[in-house]
């Protein structure tokens, strides 16, 4: 996604989104939101999709977005160096949700049904570590809920990705034990690129962000 850096800030839309409009409040029946962490490629589309499927304003249990670097090395990383594959981060979307409404299964299992998981550090035509496809749990119950899920997509759906094209018989999607904050920090991205696709429609969205199954 480097090459577009030199088109992004003057394609970027004057008619930005209200942030509020994609953010919903809590429900009485739970006593705090819980975070869920996924990397399946370019943000921009990991973002688009979970919010089209799970609009905030429809109370579909997603409070809030925001898309950001994770699982690397350097401190305080810029879009261009996790462009440059040097700092180890993966392009990831952080989720606020309400699991009084969706649980946290039915969020990994969404994750899986839109991207392609079988590929090595690449969706689409984006390739790069940066677009690695990971689950970063946050809890030991998260952490055995997406190995619990992976082994289901294993065993029941490497055939409804045949259907867009052959690949690997196996799910490379990496499971990260991200429970110490300290050890493997979130860093938010560069504004432009909080709900891009909203504020861009027409900017570039990966091919394999679609729905699988």
């Amino acid at each position: 996604m480097l090459s577009r850096l030199g088109s992004l800030l003057p394609s970027f839309s004057r008619n930005k989104v209200d942030p509020s409009s994609f953010r919903a409040n809590m429900s009485t029946a739970t006593s705090g939101p819980e975070i869920a962490t996924f990397a399946a490629g370019c943000f921009w589309g990991v973002e688009h999709i979970f919010l089209k499927h799970y609009p905030p304003a429809q109370n579909k249990g997603i409070l809030k977005t925001s898309v950001g670097y994770t699982g690397g090395h350097t401190q305080n990383p810029t879009y261009q160096q996790v462009c440059t594959k040097g700092t180890g981060h993966a392009e990831g979307l952080r989720i606020e949700f309400d699991p009084a409404i969706v649980s946290y299964k039915e969020l990994v299992e969404f994750f899986f049904r839109t991207h392609d998981p079988r590929t090595v550090d690449q969706q689409g035509n984006d390739r790069g570590s940066q677009y690695r496809s990971a689950i970063f749990a946050h809890s030991a119950d998260q952490l055995a809920i997406a190995n619990a899920v992976k082994a289901d997509v294993l065993s029941k759906h490497l055939g409804d990705y045949e259907k867009y094209g052959s690949g690997p018989k196996a799910v490379a999607t990496q499971i990260v034990d991200a429970s110490d904050a300290k050890k493997v920090p979130w860093y938010d991205a560069e504004d432009l690129h909080q709900l891009y696709l909203f504020n861009n429609p027409s900017g570039y969205q990966c091919p394999s962000h679609r729905l699988y199954w």
